[in-house]
């Protein structure tokens, strides 16, 4: 049985689905698929299956038909789930006990070829006063430069904003490259900064050639402050990540709001990212649109439910991107690349186990994801974490990817636990963690790092302060090292 009729793929549910897991995924497909929203020429007959499926599906007799004409010889899923506990077991005691889940997911290659994925990006790009001089012509020659490495295939815009959104290049096919070069060079710096008015500017754009088949994305690159209206900007990114956009910000120099930025990008699964100079800008846009070429799937989420009493502490994404994620179901986890996995690692805390508990699950749920070189793009993966119990604790060693994750994400977190003690006014915490992160980077070789974090100490023991620059340094240098590619400590 072929995507195209299998109406379990249409809806990208597992056989065994829930009439809640099939209703769930109709409204996430009609969000995606309908005809209002998917320019996609064949849209209108797309979702004509989509209805039938789910007409089909939800009807018992009609479904137990279907299912004696299934065949499950092509049902083979598109994406390898690999899961890893710190622990063999939990053990059978009266106190909480932690344990580390690493959800690793990579493409069936056996399934599917590869082939690059047409765009439909936007870039974002702020053109307030702040920006004026060197740090604006800098994006501009890089704008400059990724147009002229644009495919045909591929849809482009480009939106400034300060206190108004102007459209510099609207969405299409084939960027007339001349054309598009001189509206670039004519941007100027002038006015205040709303982000809101350039995201909606620029998601607007992207909606115009939304297609599932490409991969929509926006990047948003400032080097300042909003103010007033982060809530409009945040409910924004959620809603167009019901639709498939993503979005990544890059933010330049010390001035803008890291944790905004950071949210508003988790929102959709995507990455904020800092570089101290601007001669790194050019390499940012690079990396971007390499990183977005090699998307097999796009706006993975995870939605799970605990067990009972169990929570779900901490998620971080350890690969394509590090970056620590929301603790709301369903959490985005961004993108899987044809050559990479999407790796996630789960802090989860266990009540107490009674004597009479053999198994425990800690959660379940599904993996949903849109794959945009499929004809029907929508996924729907089922995922079951649990343990056995036992009397005893097991003596075997938590696995060396678990071990490595968790050491460089204790760096990352303590990092952060003195920015929350700083903001609470408590300098002698924040100082003390900040001392004992220095010494265990400069264990791990990281001495460049450790000398930034000594740096901000020694501005907290003489001023009762951070610097902007140090504090962004140490944030994203101690994220980085999470990358598998991490060596020389540099921090765009």
């Amino acid at each position: 049985m072929d995507e195209a009729t299998n109406f379990y793929a249409i809806l990208g549910v597992p056989r065994d689905a829930t009439q809640k897991e099939i209703r769930q995924a109709y409204h996430a497909a009609a969000r995606r698929l309908h005809p209002d929203v998917n320019k996609e020429p064949d849209a209108g007959t797309v979702f004509l299956k989509v209805q039938k499926a789910y007409e089909t599906l939800t009807d018992p007799d009609e479904r137990e038909k279907y299912n004696i004409s299934f065949s499950v010889e092509n049902d083979t899923s598109p994406v390898i789930l690999n899961t890893l506990y710190s622990r063999s077991s939990l053990v059978q005691i009266d106190e909480p006990q932690l344990i580390y889940t690493l959800i690793e997911m990579k493409p069936n290659h056996m399934q599917e070829d590869g082939i690059q994925t047409p765009l439909n990006i936007c870039l974002v790009l702020d053109s307030s006063t702040s920006m004026q001089g060197a740090r604006l012509d800098v994006v501009k020659e890089t704008a400059i430069d990724l147009v002229h490495q644009l495919n045909p295939e591929d849809s482009f815009s480009i939106v400034s904003f300060s206190d108004h959104a102007k459209i510099l290049i609207p969405s299409g096919l084939n960027v007339e490259k001349r054309a598009a070069e001189n509206r670039i060079r004519q941007l100027r710096a002038s006015g205040g900064t709303e982000i809101f008015r350039g995201l909606e500017a620029g998601f607007k754009e992207i909606r115009k050639n939304l297609r599932p088949s490409e991969i929509n994305h926006l990047i948003l690159i400032t080097d300042g402050r909003t103010y007033g209206d982060e809530e409009q900007c945040l409910n924004l990114a959620t809603g167009s990540a019901a639709i498939g956009i993503g979005l990544s910000g890059l933010g330049i120099g010390s001035q803008w709001n890291d944790a905004f930025l950071d949210e508003l990008a988790n929102r959709t699964g995507g990455n904020s990212t800092y570089i101290s100079s601007i001669d790194d800008i050019a390499e940012f846009f690079k990396r971007e649109l390499r990183s977005l070429g090699k998307v097999f799937a796009e706006g993975v989420t995870l939605d799970v439910e605990t067990g009972p009493g169990v929570e779900i502490n901490y998620a971080f994404r350890l690969e394509p991107e590090s970056s620590s994620l929301e603790l709301t179901p369903p959490f985005p986890l961004g993108n899987i690349h044809n050559d990479s996995p999407l790796r996630v690692i789960l802090e989860i805390l266990v009540p107490q186990i009674s004597p009479d508990t053999h198994q425990i699950t800690l959660a379940e749920g599904s993996l949903r994801l849109n794959i945009p070189s499929r004809k029907i793009p929508l996924n729907n993966m089922r995922i079951n974490l649990g343990r056995p119990v036992t009397e005893t604790p097991s003596s075997n060693p938590p696995p060396p990817e678990i071990m490595v994750a968790t050491e460089r994400i204790t760096l990352y977190r303590m990092q952060d636990k003195a920015r929350e003690e700083f903001s609470a006014g408590d300098i002698d915490s924040a100082t003390h963690h900040l001392e004992y992160l220095a010494s265990r980077l400069l264990s791990h070789g990281q001495h460049k790092l450790a000398q930034t974090v000594s740096d901000e100490v020694a501005n907290l023991k003489q001023q009762n302060m951070y610097s902007e620059e140090g504090d962004k340094k140490i944030k994203y240098g101690t994220r980085a090292l999470l990358l598998p590619d991490y060596t020389n400590g540099k921090i765009l």
